[in-house]
């Protein structure tokens, strides 16, 4: 366990801004690669279970699950070293990019209250980076 002054070092917040860059960008990039071999599968998927089944196969599709599980733990690596109502919301910035992707890469047509609500997301995840990413003491452990 980190103590809790070394928490407060400069290493020890460049490594918080490094994560949450990492989680923010890994979650839309995953789900844009499962998004993109989902479109490859026959629209059939949802009505069958052994299409589920076979669409773990398609190759862009074990990209985005092998993304999703990278994005899984480098998430809980921030969750230790931040508080979760502070992850939650900083990380929400991805929308945005989500919301990017899939209109430049998969070509999906965006609407503007769309594009609205999601700059409203990462505005307040901007408001979330202002506050400290932890408001208590974690506790001791006996020694």
């Amino acid at each position: 366990m980190i103590p809790a002054a070394a928490r407060m070092l400069p290493s020890g917040v460049a490594r918080v801004y490094r994560l949450i860059v990492l989680v923010t960008v890994l979650k839309p990039l995953s789900n844009l690669f499962l998004a993109w071999g989902m479109q490859r599968m026959p629209n059939m998927v949802s009505e069958h279970p052994l299409y589920l089944i076979q669409a773990l196969f398609e190759p862009l599709v074990v990209i985005g699950v092998l993304m999703q599980i990278g994005w899984l733990l480098l998430r809980m690596s921030l969750l230790s070293v931040a508080d979760l109502s502070y992850v939650l919301p900083v990380t929400a910035a991805g929308y945005v990019l989500s919301t990017f992707l899939g209109r430049t890469v998969l070509h999906e047509q965006v609407s503007v209250s769309r594009w609205v609500g999601a700059i409203l997301i990462s505005a307040g995840a901007a408001l979330v980076v202002s506050t400290p990413r932890i408001t208590s003491e974690p506790p001791r452990t006996a020694q």
